[in-house]
């Protein structure tokens, strides 16, 4: 009898691997399914971002130009490349330009938000650029925001919604991100509070809007002490409040920077010496390092490289961003199971990056 049972057992045994294989094959599947992420790249109308939009298109899902304003009537402004229409129409990439407060002035945003006539024009504009363009959706992409213009501007968003999805496009914004609502202990942490951080109520513009794109960059300014574009800790810390605000995940795309920043002295005339830094991009980054025998150095908190190094006995320092960067900040979408990522912005990237994407949604 031993011996007869022995086989039978080795046969169950043998059917429940290859009954688990066959399912860890399906589960495979299905979570590669559903890995596929949105994934939209800002754009502007110059050469390296149209350039670099037609070369990578097939690996878009959405494409938001910087290209559209809105003055302080509610009148808006602007063109898209045709360059960058007629590839996304051929690469079934959705068209969902930006609509910004003109050089982020307060002023003109904040007439619009509180005087009725000029936000009723800017209702009926935001949907006649819509079925004029032919667009997909469109974004918002309004900064220096006071705080006290929260609400105001948690009621335009709504009304324009309304307007946006009659005339058939989706309505987004892209926000700014903030870790907690301390106004901070230094004029500099309230000045970013008041008037960049504090003013998105999250959770009534989700409840409003198809997505948010949550600019989790620009940690670090030319008008900030020199640090990392996007700090992991920082930009987790960031996410997690967003989250606990009560926005569901799939209405955020979380904002990658693929440009670096750069820090070195300046003069002129005007202003005298003094500290500059600039966004810059990838290739043109690591010409200066090349140039100055440098090589930057892998920050694992931050996720992100660091160089520091002199000219002419004075330092200039950079942060540089990757594709081993953008990898690692891509992981953070997986994680907490995110609608996609929204990049800033094509043209600046490491070349590399394009190859580390996976696969998205279109």
């Amino acid at each position: 009898m031993p011996r007869i049972c022995r086989p039978l057992r080795i046969a169950r045994v043998t059917t429940s691997a290859a009954l688990a294989a066959v399912l860890a094959i399906a589960l495979s599947v299905t979570a590669a399914q559903a890995q596929k992420l949105e994934g939209l790249w800002y754009a502007r109308n110059n050469e390296g971002s149209v350039q670099s939009f037609v070369a990578n298109a097939a690996r878009i899902s959405v494409v938001s130009p910087q290209v559209f304003s809105m003055d302080s009537t509610g009148v808006i402004r602007g063109s898209i490349s045709p360059l960058i229409v007629e590839a996304a129409r051929k690469h079934g990439v959705k068209l969902v330009p930006l609509v910004m407060n003109p050089g982020f002035d307060l002023a003109s945003l904040h007439r619009v938000l509180t005087v009725p006539e000029a936000r009723a024009a800017a209702t009926h504009n935001l949907a006649a650029l819509c079925r004029e363009q032919h667009l997909d959706g469109i974004q918002f992409d309004f900064e220096n925001l006071f705080v006290g213009d929260r609400d105001a501007f948690t009621a335009f968003t709504r009304e324009a919604s309304d307007s946006v999805h009659r005339a058939g496009c989706t309505l987004s914004a892209a926000v700014v991100p903030r870790t907690d609502d301390d106004r901070g202990p230094l004029p500099y942490h309230q000045w970013m509070y008041d008037y960049w951080r504090g003013a998105y109520d999250y959770k009534a513009l989700a409840d409003t809007l198809d997505f948010l794109s949550y600019m989790t960059y620009a940690q670090h300014t030319a008008g900030s002490t020199p640090g990392p574009v996007a700090g992991y800790p920082w930009i987790e810390a960031s996410l997690k409040y967003v989250l606990a605000a009560g926005v569901p995940p799939q209405k955020i795309s979380l904002g990658i920077p693929s440009y670096s920043d750069y820090w070195f002295p300046g003069y002129d005339p005007k202003n005298g010496a003094r500290s500059r830094a600039s966004d810059i991009e990838y290739t043109r980054l690591m010409a200066i390092l090349d140039s100055a025998h440098v090589k930057p150095q892998w920050d694992n908190t931050q996720k992100a490289w660091f160089a520091q190094w002199p000219r002419n006995g004075v330092f200039e320092l950079a942060w540089v961003e990757d594709a081993r960067a953008f990898k690692a900040k891509l992981e953070l979408v997986r994680k907490y199971k995110l609608r996609g990522y929204s990049v800033w912005l094509i043209g600046t990237e490491d070349p590399a990056t394009w190859n580390i994407l996976g696969p998205i949604a279109k």
